[in-house]
């Protein structure tokens, strides 16, 4: 159970990091982003980590600790089912025999991914298979490469075998998935634009607002440690309102930054979209611009109340009209009248038909 939630919130962790990179190179190579392929990549994330979790956790207790073993005659575990089988009469759920299962099963996920997400063939799953064993069966052996005085799990030749025919299998497995669905090529019609649609124009917004928290909390966890290592309880002020007021001034001066020297946000630019000019002058619709998105809540969300108020009216505001309009301009396009379309729309030929297919947008 610990493993298994341990793996769970550092997938978590490592997708929510890579979440803005991750649009923005899918709409750059596929397109756009499908939710199908979003899962496929949280859920290898989490099978990453579930690989170690489960293989080198629980650690041993320093009062506990015993030496393992080590196995180097292959295909033992066929003698030990056929022994346990004997005693206990059950094919299929006698403990040798699920060890062997759940070994074949721990890596089949990983050959699935490497062809579906990869587009790598069965030899690559096979080699990865092997080393991804290898390097854990080594670190076990090594007691996490000298942490241990030896072994505290057994280092089992049978389980660099279970675990690569597991990713043979995986890879095998992976060929009943649409070939259309299959590799990380980049798809040949990348650059046709597609519909800007609410769920694409929400897709940006929740760019905005990770990328906005991430810059502030990092840059939050910095000025709190520098601070600490400088001044310790010295310090004659609230470390952490110090902290908390520089990430919410550096994240909100990067956006404003990005904003007015492209005209777009960064989920703006992740997701592919722009505004149209409308009937502003050019630098008061790249304020608008800012002063409707995720850096200006940022910052009236760090105002003392009654201002901090302004920021739940402004998310109000978004929300109501993200329904509203199919495209979801927002407020920069009610009070501009900007439209938004799709930022490929002027780089190919007029004969393409930007709304011929919705294939970018995100769902299921």
């Amino acid at each position: 159970m610990r493993s298994g939630l341990l793996a769970v919130l550092a997938g978590a962790i490592i997708a929510v990091l890579a979440f803005v990179p991750f649009v923005a190179l899918s709409y750059r190579r596929r397109g756009g982003l499908t939710l199908w392929r979003a899962l496929l990549w949280a859920g290898a994330a989490v099978y990453f980590w579930s690989i170690w979790t489960y293989t080198l956790i629980p650690l041993p207790d320093g009062e506990d600790y015993r030496c393992a073993g080590v196995n180097l005659r292959p295909f033992e575990f066929v003698d030990d089912i056929r022994a346990a089988v004997a005693v206990s009469g059950r094919y299929l759920t006698d403990p040798a025999v699920l060890q062997v299962a759940l070994n074949v099963l721990l890596f089949l996920p990983l050959g699935f991914l490497l062809r579906v997400l990869g587009g790598r063939g069965i030899l690559t799953a096979g080699l990865a298979g092997l080393v991804v064993s290898g390097l854990i069966e080594t670190t076990q052996l090594t007691g996490v490469w000298g942490i241990f005085p030896c072994a505290y799990r057994v280092f089992d030749v049978d389980d660099l075998i279970a675990n690569t025919s597991g990713a043979l299998l995986g890879s095998l497995l992976a060929l009943t998935v649409p070939a259309q669905h299959r590799g990380a090529q980049r798809s040949p019609d990348a650059e046709r634009p597609r519909p800007v649609t609410r769920r694409r124009r929400l897709l940006g917004i929740v760019c905005d607002v990770v990328g906005v928290w991430l810059v502030g909390f990092g840059v939050s966890v910095v000025v709190q440690a520098v601070i600490s290592l400088t001044l310790g309880d010295a310090a004659a002020f609230s470390t952490d309102e110090v902290a908390s007021l520089a990430g919410t001034a550096v994240s909100t001066g990067v956006w404003l930054v990005v904003i007015l020297t492209t005209g777009r946000s960064i989920g703006d630019l992740a997701t592919r979209v722009r505004f149209t000019n409308g009937v502003l002058p050019t630098w008061v619709a790249r304020l608008l611009r800012f002063l409707t998105g995720a850096g200006a809540y940022t910052l009236l969300a760090a105002l003392p109340v009654p201002w901090s108020l302004l920021a739940f009216l402004l998310a109000l505001a978004t929300g109501a009209l993200l329904v509203a309009w199919r495209d979801g301009r927002g407020l920069t396009g009610w009070i501009g009248r900007r439209r938004l379309v799709d930022d490929r729309a002027g780089a190919v030929s007029p004969s393409v038909d930007a709304t011929s297919s919705a294939r970018g947008d995100l769902r299921p």
